[in-house]
């Protein structure tokens, strides 16, 4: 089959590729600036860019926070000036407002935004109507909600809705833990239906992104077929030399098995995806430390609020920095299939028959 462009407000690029976003400075902007060069949409993920970035002094995290996303974007444009490049921002932190507006202050095209319905993201980007709003939902109800929601108190609809599989995608999720798993969910039953439903109660056909569980060439085809009018990949840019992770992180997704990956409970409130061969001696450092909540980085938090599961955003970024024995490595179900560090080109080639 033909492989079609993808085109999402006012941004088109010539691949119909969202790369998808990893947060704690995983997918920063030498990874967004390399899938933008190579004609996909790039995306920052702006959750605790701050941390490990030279504006933090140790105290400052809210300040450094934006200071620190519109270093990345910068970068990522330096890399793909002519590129799509966006963000993603989850809804779950606290300081959600401020980094949307860092993200259009900063020259962002694009923001997907999940970990909780944006609600008043148009109200947060109205002064920049030319970038396109991507929210992302797991369900039918959710993309309705969004929708309704963005429509009666700001006149604007979604430019594109990302499905997110629980099943199968990586990091936080948009599901109950009990649900996810037990084979009652169907992605591109969704995917369908949100197209419809977008068809039918507005007359829009706005694209919708089929993500998680996205690895090769077959599942694009396989998504495209299905009613999907693009994908987001995640876990299969990981192990590029251009991923801002460090080589001990790309190492867990080589020398993992599929058993190794499976869920958590984030103290975020959300399952999460994760290799979790080395999981217990994360709460283990915390609890040893005496570490208290040194960031409030979440609107809610079982660790902030009484000191229950970890701390994730330092776990996380631990492993981006290559702390792997009591850093967190989110994944998807398939980072097993990783087998050798290659290149985002090289990833396009094989997806794209280039």
């Amino acid at each position: 089959m033909s492989i079609p462009s993808l085109t999402i407000g006012k941004h088109s690029v010539p691949y119909p590729l969202i790369q998808g976003g990893m947060g704690v400075r995983v997918s920063a902007a030498n990874l967004a600036g390399a899938v933008a060069k190579c004609g996909g949409i790039g995306l920052v993920a702006t959750a605790g860019l701050g941390l490990n970035s030279p504006h933090f002094d140790g105290k400052n995290f809210f300040s450094a926070d934006p200071a620190a996303l519109k270093d990345e974007l910068r970068k990522a444009y330096a890399i793909a000036p002519d590129g799509v490049i966006g963000t993603n921002c989850m809804v779950a932190v606290s300081n959600y407002e401020t980094i949307v507006r860092a993200s259009c202050e900063g020259g962002a095209k694009i923001i997907v935004s999940g970990a909780g319905l944006p609600l008043n993201l148009p109200e947060l980007t109205a002064d920049f109507p030319d970038i396109a709003l991507v929210p992302i939902a797991s369900s039918i109800k959710a993309a309705e909600l969004i929708a309704r929601k963005w429509h009666k108190s700001y006149n604007r609809l979604p430019d594109a809705v990302v499905v997110e599989d629980p099943d199968t995608a990586g990091g936080h999720l948009g599901e109950k833990m009990e649900k996810i798993g037990d084979g009652s969910y169907d992605q591109y039953a969704t995917v369908r239906g949100v197209k419809a439903y977008f068809q039918e109660m507005w007359g829009v056909d706005i694209p919708v992104i089929a993500a998680g569980g996205i690895w090769d060439r077959a599942d694009l085809l396989h998504a495209l077929a299905e009613g999907a009018d693009g994908v987001q990949m995640a876990s299969r840019f990981v192990c590029t030399e251009e991923c801002d992770a460090s080589d001990e992180f790309k190492q867990m997704y080589l020398d993992c098995r599929k058993e190794d990956i499976g869920l958590i409970m984030s103290p975020a409130g959300l399952p999460g995806r994760a290799i979790l061969t080395h999981f217990d001696k994360i709460r283990e450092r915390d609890v040893a430390l005496k570490l208290r909540c040194p960031t409030a980085c979440l609107k809610k938090c079982t660790y902030k609020s009484s000191q229950e599961r970890f701390c994730i955003v330092h776990a996380l970024d631990r492993a981006q920095r290559g702390d792997t024995e009591t850093g967190l490595v989110f994944c998807g179900t398939n980072a097993w299939k990783a087998d050798k560090i290659t290149t985002v080109q090289a990833i396009f080639n094989e997806l794209f028959d280039l």
